[in-house]
């Protein structure tokens, strides 16, 4: 786990794959207590388990709360680099869809129509690369619902690599779904902070690097 950046009410930090960023047995905010030496770390937003990437915690609750707000009123914005199998049709686009929850099976799924559970999902993105059948994506999100980018891509016949869930599982090597940015206003000074962290030098990122 890597500290971007710390004060007395906030920590961003990289989240490692297959560590869970809520608080939970070995998750972030334990993992944070432990390092910072601290009792307060709070939730503010959520990556899958096997997604890696920025992630910022609340050191007090009313930090906590300030940044939920301006979650709430989309002044909080988040992006991610994705590789996916094949090339959406525009190099740019934006995605809007109606995601379902099967708690049971633990999926989400493109609904038909608006129904119990049932919440829209918007995101914006930018090709910024192909090679070899494959693309690399920068993602806006807009709404943050479980797995909405893995399912909103997957749907459209371009399933992340490595997500065996939603996607091909012949893939042999992590999910590429990586959080890169991060943009909001301190919730004490108001003064705006921005944080990027590119994915390490691994498969599938270095196929671009030719």
């Amino acid at each position: 786990m890597e500290i971007v950046y710390q004060d007395n009410r906030i920590v961003v930090a990289v989240k490692p794959a297959g560590v869970l960023s809520t608080d939970e047995a070995n998750g972030m905010p334990g993992l944070l207590r432990a390092a910072l030496g601290t009792d307060c770390i709070r939730t503010v937003h959520r990556l899958d388990a096997q997604v890696s990437g920025l992630i910022v915690y609340a050191r007090s609750a009313k930090a906590a709360s300030l940044l939920s707000e301006q979650i709430r009123a989309h002044r909080f914005h988040k992006e991610y680099l994705a590789v996916v199998h094949g090339r959406p049709e525009k190099d740019r686009g934006s995605f809007r869809d109606l995601l379902g929850r099967d708690t049971l099976r633990r999926l989400t799924y493109v609904a038909q129509a608006p129904g119990k559970d049932v919440r829209e999902a918007i995101l914006d993105y930018e090709v910024l690369a192909s090679c070899e059948g494959y693309s690399i994506v920068r993602v806006l999100l807009y709404t943050g619902r479980t797995h909405q980018i893995r399912v909103q891509f997957a749907s459209r016949g371009l399933p992340l690599v490595g997500d065996r869930k939603y996607g091909l599982p012949e893939d042999d090597c992590p999910i590429a779904l990586w959080s890169y940015a991060l943009q909001f206003d301190h919730p004490q000074t108001e003064q705006p902070m921005s944080f990027i962290k590119y994915p390490p030098q691994a498969r599938p990122w270095t196929w671009f690097n030719k």
